[in-house]
């Protein structure tokens, strides 16, 4: 069962006085800061770090961080990423007077790990059935990368449940077109399905996720801690085999969810710096929409929101 409300509001204040803390201010305002973190530490052991709740849905016990109240908004993370991609978009929308709930994607730890690899429709189930287990009837659906074919998936089965989706860096993967350039953009889609991939990906202290965002996000130069949730996620093996499940169980044939139009308002973004897919293939997959479908080009690559999360935010919050 998640932590109780007021565990979490104590986590946040604790928070919020260490990143506040300013040694030039003198020792007052230093002394007041560390009694707030003193107090919520006694009451709340996990203050310190991000309050991380558990729910079941779908037949598997998924981990989720959570921000705010009011209606539901759920934004699901893709590969090779973890929940903390949200970390600065989530206090943004909890601000707006959402609750923002960013859960840790089947399989990526510490999520429980399936016992078999998820197909699609799957992973379109997937956040419908969180959506009732956090106890809301419908939610604004945000998802990037993996996290946006689930998100697609999902307002196509379940349009009732969904009033918004709101996709990143993947256009509807039924409407895009193959080319040259492309396949050879996703060539990982045939490498992590070889025996293997999981023990490739680790070497060296995963060098293959560094590689990785600057072959999807060639313009952004993050600075090494962006990559410390993945790995503490992947450091657990038989997490980053499951992440790398969805590739082997990846079909070139779109299954049913993927195959329906949508009904539900969409918006898309689309980064403008992305060396695989461009403004166009999203605009393109308009056929796939039947109401109001939007199409942002924003600066950036495939990590967008993350290279330049001002601008990304500011565009985002005003479809909410």
């Amino acid at each position: 069962m998640p932590l109780e409300s007021k565990d979490v509001a104590t986590a946040r204040v604790a928070k919020a006085a260490w990143r506040n803390l300013n040694p030039s201010a003198g020792f007052e305002p230093i002394a007041g800061a560390v009694a707030v973190m003193a107090r919520a530490l006694a009451y709340c052991p996990q203050a310190m770090t991000d309050a991380i709740h558990f729910v079941d849905a779908n037949g598997l016990k998924f981990a989720y961080l959570e921000e705010g109240s009011g209606p539901l908004v759920l934004m699901l993370h893709g590969f090779p990423d973890t929940a903390h991609t949200w970390d600065d978009l989530r206090p943004r929308i909890a601000a707006k007077g959402y609750r923002a709930v960013s859960p840790f994607m089947r399989g990526y730890h510490p999520s429980a790990i399936p016992d078999r690899d998820p197909d699609q429709e799957t992973l379109a189930r997937d956040p419908l059935a969180l959506i009732e287990a956090l106890g809301a009837r419908d939610a604004i659906i945000i998802g990037h990368d993996w996290g946006a074919s689930a998100a697609y998936g999902a307002a196509a089965l379940a349009p009732d449940r969904v009033k918004k989706l709101i996709a990143i860096g993947i256009p509807h993967p039924a409407a895009v077109k193959p080319s040259l350039k492309k396949l050879w953009g996703v060539r990982h889609f045939a490498a992590y399905k070889l025996p293997g991939a999981a023990d490739r990906f680790a070497r060296h202290d995963f060098a293959a996720l560094p590689a990785i965002y600057r072959r999807w996000s060639p313009a952004w130069n993050p600075d090494p801690k962006e990559f410390d949730a993945v790995r503490a996620s992947f450091s657990n093996p038989a997490s980053l085999n499951a992440a790398l499940g969805y590739y082997r169980k990846l079909s070139p044939i779109p299954s049913a969810s993927l195959k329906a139009r949508i009904t539900v308002p969409v918006v898309v973004f689309a980064g403008l710096d992305d060396p695989i897919v461009e403004p166009s293939d999203y605009r393109g997959a308009a056929r796939m929409f039947e109401s109001e479908y939007i199409v942002e080009e924003v600066p950036g690559g495939h990590f967008m929101h993350r290279e330049h999360p001002e601008t990304f935010a500011e565009r985002l919050l005003a479809h909410l």
